[in-house]
């Protein structure tokens, strides 16, 4: 699914999902960097990353894959 991964000017990193009308804080991520991992976001919701170049800048669209989960959306 398409995601836009983008940084508030708090600092905390979001996920907005456009099919779902969804926007969720990123409340943790499996490596330092944002790319090539895991992240859970607020509601529950893991999504595998895919690797981006070193410098990717955001905000940035990815293909991410939802991992599955109790309560299919």
């Amino acid at each position: 699914m398409k995601v836009m991964i983008r940084r508030a000017g708090n600092g905390v990193l979001s996920a907005y999902v456009p099919k779902k009308d969804l926007e969720e804080p990123i409340v943790s991520q499996e490596k330092e960097g944002i790319f090539g991992g895991l992240v859970t976001l607020a509601n529950g919701w893991q999504l595998a990353i895919p690797e981006m170049p070193e410098g990717t800048t955001l905000p940035v669209t990815v293909e991410a894959k939802k991992l599955a989960s109790s309560d299919e959306d």
